[in-house]
Formats: C-alpha cells, structure tokens, sequence
C-alpha cells in the first residue's frame, strides 16, 4: 500500500530504469535494492569552517583596508578562497545527488 505520491514515484524510477512490470520492479528493488544512509556530519563541519574563514578573510580584509596591508595579497587570499569554495561546492553537490537517490 502506498500513497498517490508514492506511487507516481515508483513509477518515475520504472520508467528511468525501463522497467514496465510495476510487481517484478517491486520484487527486484525489495530483494536486491539498497537504501543509502549518509551520514553528512563531516560535511556540515566542513561547511562551518568554511563560513569561519570567510568571516576571518573578512575581518582581514577590513584590518588591510584601514591599516594599509598590501591590497594584492588580500586580492589573492580572496582568490584562494573563491577556488575552494567551488571545489567544496562541487562536493557538496555530488554528495546531494547521491543522497537522492
């Protein structure tokens, strides 16, 4: 027994894996599926220590704004900064798309 919701679903992930017998879908996923639980804890870390860096770049670059630090290495920190944030961003997408499957 499933809802409406549930069922339009299953029928979605037949029709990606080409299956059209709803019962041999059920069986195959009941006996040989898996069910992903990812524990996203690391992520959530990396994440908070992200933010704690821009906050420290920020303060940084507020402390060179008004003390007369060298604007090029705040403007390379910045773009460090930028790099690794994709990156991680990048990670953090893949970890979603595994997380919904």
């Amino acid at each position: 027994m499933v809802t409406a919701d549930e069922l339009e679903a299953i029928h979605q992930r037949m029709a990606e894996a080409g299956v059209t017998n709803t019962g041999a879908y059920v069986r195959k996923m009941s006996l040989n599926g898996y069910v992903l639980n990812v524990d996203l804890a690391p992520v959530r870390e990396l994440v908070s220590l992200q933010r704690r860096c821009a906050a420290n770049l920020n303060q940084v670059a507020i402390h060179a704004n008004t003390y007369g630090v060298y604007p090029s290495e705040i403007a390379a920190l910045q773009k460090d900064y930028a790099e690794l944030w994709g990156r991680v961003s990048d990670v953090l997408k893949q970890l979603t798309a595994v997380v919904e499957l």
